[in-house]
């Protein structure tokens, strides 16, 4: 490709780089043992310092790069001078080197949106359980998620003193997905990744009207797509509300970009524009094969009780 890359090449590129400084940024903070956990809705919304710091850095340094975009973030920060150690701009020139696909070559910065969750899994974070934590940076266009980026800051930690830390998968539709190998469970076997801490007797009968041969209950929604793409679980179904639009943006381009699907517990997709409603209200049902056989498996009294938007 001739000339200078295009803006949504150069803004996936910079969220990589962006990530990978939050999740250090993570790091940091969890091993100062200063947590700063505060209550944002009750015991299972918390907030921490890492998740505040976190998204001074994504969104003031995504912001400074490119100023017409519009972010929306998972915290509700008060305006104040970001300091200049936070601020990353750096860039992935692996990234950079990738021909941007056709249809989105000529996009400008002010018609993307990108929703940031600056930890995702903040509960399993304060607990100790760190292979459930990401950091996601989702990229939508006309209301479609069309690129995300997941850095997971602990990623190895199980190897204990030494090991090298974190990793950052990368996604894009019409490119593929990157920095994994993707696998995918053996089509006869149904292995449902739910909630760890958000369950219901809604959330509990949808997971077994899907007949799963085995259900593996984790944080964090970014954690369990990276489940499906890694082959260890077959289908991410959620029949609540719960899940944001910043939970689902990053991880639904990554699934999207394999041949994966993410839609509500109805089967329709959800919009990603800057106006719409925060919340996933109709639940997450996301797959990486065979979605229409978990969606016809979802039972009335859940397609009654959740409304699509």
């Amino acid at each position: 490709m001739s000339g200078s890359p295009a803006v949504v090449m150069r803004l996936v590129a910079s969220a990589h780089s962006v990530a990978e400084k939050a999740g250090a940024i993570v790091r940091k903070v969890l091993h100062s043992g200063e947590l700063g956990i505060v209550e944002k809705t009750g015991a299972n919304d918390l907030q921490t310092l890492a998740d505040r710091l976190a998204q001074q850095s994504i969104c003031a340094s995504l912001s400074r790069c490119f100023p017409k975009i519009t972010i929306i973030g998972e915290e509700e920060l008060p305006a104040e001078e970001i300091k200049e150690d936070l601020i990353e701009g750096g860039h992935s020139e692996e990234i950079l080197q990738k021909t941007c696909p056709a249809e989105y070559s000529g996009l400008k910065e002010e018609e993307l949106v990108v929703w940031v969750d600056p930890l995702d899994g903040t509960k399993e974070y304060t607990e100790g359980l760190l292979d459930n934590v990401t950091v996601l940076i989702g990229i939508a266009y006309k209301g479609r998620a069309i690129a995300g980026v997941i850095n997971q800051p602990f990623y190895n930690y199980q190897l204990g003193a030494g090991a090298s830390l974190g990793r950052t998968i990368w996604g894009m539709l019409g490119l593929g997905a990157f920095g994994f190998q993707l696998q995918e469970v053996p089509g006869d076997k149904h292995i449902v990744t739910t909630t760890r801490s958000h369950s219901n007797k809604l959330v509990t009968d949808c997971v077994i009207a899907m007949e799963p041969h085995e259900i593996i209950k984790v944080g964090g929604a970014g954690n369990k797509i990276i489940q499906l793409v890694e082959g260890k679980a077959s289908a991410y179904v959620f029949a609540s509300p719960g899940c944001k639009k910043w939970d689902t943006c990053a991880p639904e381009a990554i699934l999207h970009a394999v041949g994966g699907k993410l839609t509500d517990m109805h089967g329709n997709a959800y919009c990603y524009n800057a106006n719409v409603k925060h919340m996933n209200s109709a639940g997450v049902l996301a797959t990486l094969r065979n979605h229409e056989y978990y969606v016809s498996r979802v039972p009335q009294s859940v397609l009654q009780a959740l409304k699509s938007d």
